[in-house]
């Protein structure tokens, strides 16, 4: 069936905009209801950040970047560094409350939002449009929670611009969306909920390095030094062995961490578990909606990200699921793109599991699910997946080379400890994800119920 509109010759005039897509009838928003205002009414401050290479050595000053907006927030826990002058330093610190717009990527991506509250000088990147309201009128934990309620990505989806794998929405777009001006005791509300989600993130965070630290602090790794050398000797018999000559694979952090590691009671993953590859379906299978695809970029520590989500037909759900779904208690570990991440997963899920992922069942019960999964996050896990599967564009970890994966096996009263840290962890995210829906809920009950 033809899905259309009509459009009048005054709106084609008023937008500036002749494509169809612009026009959809499902970004449709009645701004009669209500007391609506363009954003650009209420900001304060509207501006692009720096274009500046970013280092991973903390040389200068972090520098915030798309893939440091999650859950609507800003989270420094891969945040990268841009050397910078004091004037530049100057005009683009980020305040408390500033609220970032994702201004450019893949259309999945554009329109990104999230808020900053992290205590720490900090600058934004180019493709990042820093946004501050007039706190009169508009709060910016509000403006936050708007921008990612369904009236902020109706427009969001409306003022995109379409490129071939790119989209975008330029500061002057955005100051033309739409926003419905709440009384600022209901904005209190929304600050009030957002402020205890980022607590709730936070709190995840601190007892995941909580049990991380109580790890590191039993196998005498607390302070490794894991720096590169300039220089090595290897002995002929270690290179024929792993068939590898890239020197980087011979870095010697990687030797003192397996013989660290090796003092313990250790066994290889292999013996522990026992694994089974996904599938890839092609992209021509992914739908907008349907069984969820866990592909690795939908992968965390903490579990499967909702955004970028991909789909698959109930009828190739059907034909896989047997042998590609995931059950409840496995852990899925990536092997692929971004090697090593691995996390447990608390429920089954009716989808299918992407080739570039493991589903890992134990095999013995004297393990914790959870302290295998923290093992192979940590930097035990880390530094042999990045030493094997590092000399390539594409970083690929081999199910041969992740068989071997050295895992130190601590007694089970401290297995549990560390397990019972990662579960408050995962409570505490869940919680923080349940408040930010209760904000979302909220500005959209008020601004359909006028």
């Amino acid at each position: 069936m033809i899905n259309f509109s009509i459009i009048q010759k005054s709106q084609l005039e008023g937008a500036m905009r002749i494509d169809a897509e612009y026009y959809q009838p499902e970004f449709f928003i009645d701004f009669t209801k209500g007391k609506w205002k363009s954003i650009g009414d209420v900001l304060k401050k509207c501006q692009y950040g720096l274009s500046l290479a970013m280092n991973d050595e903390k040389n200068g000053y972090p520098m915030f970047k798309m893939n440091d907006i999650d859950n609507a927030f800003l989270l420094d826990d891969d945040v990268r560094y841009a050397d910078i002058s004091k004037n530049e330093l100057a005009n683009f610190t980020l305040e408390e409350d500033d609220v970032l717009f994702n201004r450019v990527n893949s259309e999945e991506f554009v329109g990104r939002t999230g808020i900053f509250k992290i205590k720490r000088e900090s600058v934004f990147a180019s493709y990042l449009i820093r946004l501050q309201p007039n706190k009169n009128e508009v709060l910016p934990d509000y403006l936050n929670i708007f921008l990612n309620s369904k009236f902020g990505l109706k427009q969001i989806k409306k003022y995109a611009r379409r490129a071939v794998n790119q989209a975008n929405v330029n500061a002057e777009e955005l100051k033309q969306f739409k926003i419905a001006i709440l009384p600022i005791n209901i904005q209190e509300e929304i600050k009030k909920l957002s402020n205890e989600s980022w607590r709730e993130f936070q709190n995840s965070k601190l007892f995941y390095q909580q049990a991380e630290r109580l790890l590191l602090d039993e196998l005498g790794l607390k302070n490794f030094d894991n720096e590169e050398k300039l220089s090595s000797i290897v002995h002929l018999s270690e290179i024929e062995a792993v068939c590898r000559i890239d020197a980087e694979y011979f870095q010697p952090k990687y030797k003192i961490i397996e013989e660290r590691v090796a003092k313990y009671n250790v066994h290889k993953l292999g013996d522990l578990v026992s694994m089974k590859k996904g599938i890839e379906v092609g992209a021509e299978e992914y739908q907008e909606e349907g069984r969820v695809f866990i592909r690795v970029s939908s992968m965390t520590k903490f579990g499967i990200v909702e955004s970028d989500q991909k789909y698959l037909s109930d009828k190739l759900y059907e034909k896989l699921k047997a042998d590609f779904e995931p059950k409840k208690g496995e852990i899925l570990l990536t092997k692929d793109a971004t090697p090593g991440i691995a996390f447990v997963l608390k429920k089954d899920i009716q989808g299918i599991v992407s080739g570039g992922t493991l589903r890992l069942k134990l095999k013995n019960k004297e393990v914790e699910a959870e302290y295998l999964a923290l093992c192979l996050n940590s930097k035990i896990g880390q530094m042999q997946a990045e030493r094997d599967a590092g000399g390539s564009v594409i970083a690929h970890w081999k199910p041969e080379q992740i068989k071997n994966v050295l895992i130190p096996i601590l007694p089970k009263e401290t297995q549990q400890k560390i397990a019972k840290l990662v579960q408050k962890s995962h409570e505490a995210r869940k919680k923080a994800k349940e408040l930010l829906e209760e904000a979302k809920r909220k500005v959209e009950d008020m601004i359909e119920n006028n």
